[in-house]
């Protein structure tokens, strides 16, 4: 299946099948006013997803330079997410610098993502429960499906850092303005199109998706959620929960 990025998508958007999941990896910085200085731990996380990739669990586990020893958490993850003040000093990281930090405070090799995942013992249950239809979905002609899915982040993100997946308003530095950002995706079944969205300026946003799908297939939507929620992470938002509405 090719993607054609076409009018609000970016080219550095995909639908591509049979990506491998990865662990989500954060950095805890310094508290502010030490600047230059190294970070002081890891942090590493995973979603639970059901079938139709709602969430309904989180994992969190980390490494801190100071005691050197690993820890499983979900209070911590939960005040990733909740307080404004530690979320200002976690950042989004790739794995290859995650490895780079690791090694840099003397932990070493980073183990890898099976070990990882040993490693998650507080396991938080997330609310959840089935899409809400009241009424039949409102399927265009032409398509087998439509969905509707609502990424939800604490925080904001930098909106110089969404070029690859959105095309950002006019007003989208005003922070009266609800929708900074659209993209669209387009294959040889399926219209998939996106919102990034204000829910309270400064406090949370979010990634709203709908997909229009020509198949019974929704192997697109794994990829393309992900690939939405990475951008937005390191952009500086911290993901909360997949919902999906229809």
């Amino acid at each position: 299946m090719t993607s054609d990025i076409r009018g609000r998508g970016q080219a550095g958007v995909t639908a591509e099948s049979g990506s491998q999941a990865a662990l989500d990896y954060y950095l805890i910085t310094p508290a502010a006013g030490t600047d230059g200085a190294p970070a002081e731990g890891i942090v590493v996380e995973e979603f639970t997803l059901t079938e139709d990739f709602r969430t309904v669990g989180l994992d969190t586990a980390g490494w801190t330079a100071a005691d050197g020893v690993w820890w499983s958490s979900a209070a911590f993850g939960r005040a990733m997410r909740e307080d404004p003040g530690l979320r200002t000093r976690v950042r989004a990281v790739s794995r290859p610098e995650a490895e780079a930090a690791y090694r840099d405070l003397g932990g070493g090799e980073l183990p890898g993502e099976t070990r990882l995942r040993a490693l998650f013992h507080d396991h938080q249950p997330l609310p959840d429960s089935p899409p809400l239809r009241l009424n039949p979905p409102r399927v265009p002609d032409g398509f087998h499906d439509t969905r509707v899915y609502r990424v939800l982040f604490a925080g904001e993100p930098h909106l110089s850092r969404l070029a690859d997946v959105v095309t950002l308003a006019v007003e989208a530095g005003d922070p009266r303005t609800r929708v900074v950002g659209t993209g669209e995706l387009r294959t040889a079944s399926n219209v998939l199109t996106w919102d990034v969205r204000r829910i309270g300026p400064g406090a949370a946003c979010s990634v709203d998706l709908t997909a229009h799908l020509g198949t019974t297939s929704d192997e697109p939507l794994r990829p393309l959620l992900r690939r939405l929620t990475t951008v937005m992470r390191h952009a500086g938002a911290v993901p909360v929960t997949v919902e999906r509405f229809s």
